[in-house]
């Protein structure tokens, strides 16, 4: 029997393969665990997690990458009406692990399951317990109704999953905390792999190294830890 792979705190620091000799689709490696320090090493290397229920984890770097430059955005009119109107009441950081667990609840089109595993849940939840994780809500009359989490590591955030129970609840929480992002000078938002749905707010593909030379630039600056607000 294989050793099991050891525990990394935050400090720790582990050397993937490089991103850029990920194969087809983008995988560059298969195994580990997923505690502070192997996540922490594999964002500041291009590399995030994905893999389903059954299935040892897989660490990505897709080419092209998928993101977001905050000065960027497009927020529709319909949105815009929305946001004025204020029908939901925003917050960071209040409630993360509901956020996390009801992302990972919530039926995607075209998928049988969920990738966000109890394994997963655990290891981002230890990460929003250091002050890297952060989450984004939505709320109606104190009823949490959508939102989304990340991984902020110096001013780059890492966007990881979102869901809605109401009409726009994510929307309204993505536009909040990308103007939050923005006060906290954060250059670029990771949106990993396309979808029409981030698209739309003015995410775009650029080729992995274009990306690497921006995540190299920008894990460098000071991290703001703690809870957001």
């Amino acid at each position: 029997m294989a050793p099991e792979f050891p525990y990394l705190d935050e400090h720790a620091v582990f050397r993937f393969p490089p991103a850029e000799e990920a194969v087809l689709p983008g995988i560059v490696a298969a195994g580990g665990n997923l505690s502070p320090g192997m996540l922490l090493s594999a964002y500041r290397q291009g590399i995030f997690p994905w893999y389903g229920r059954g299935e040892p984890i897989l660490w990505w770097s897709p080419d092209p990458r998928f993101v977001l430059f905050p000065e960027e955005l497009h927020v529709s009119q319909s949105l815009k009406k929305r946001l004025r109107h204020e029908t939901y009441r925003v917050a960071f950081d209040t409630h993360f692990e509901e956020i996390i667990t009801a992302c990972g609840q919530v039926p995607r089109p075209g998928q049988d399951g969920t990738w966000i595993t109890p394994e997963i849940v655990a290891g981002y939840l230890e990460l929003h317990r250091l002050g890297y994780a952060h989450s984004a809500e939505s709320y109606i009359e104190g009823r949490l109704v959508g939102g989304l989490y990340g991984v902020a590591l110096g001013s780059i955030f890492f966007g990881e999953s979102m869901f809605s129970w109401e009409p726009d609840a994510s929307k309204v929480a993505f536009v909040r905390l990308v103007e939050l992002l923005k006060s906290y000078e954060v250059t670029l938002i990771d949106c990993q792999v396309y979808t029409p749905h981030l698209e739309r707010f003015g995410a775009r593909e650029i080729p992995r190294s274009e990306f690497l030379a921006l995540l190299a630039a920008g894990v460098g600056s000071s991290t703001r830890r703690g809870r957001w607000s």
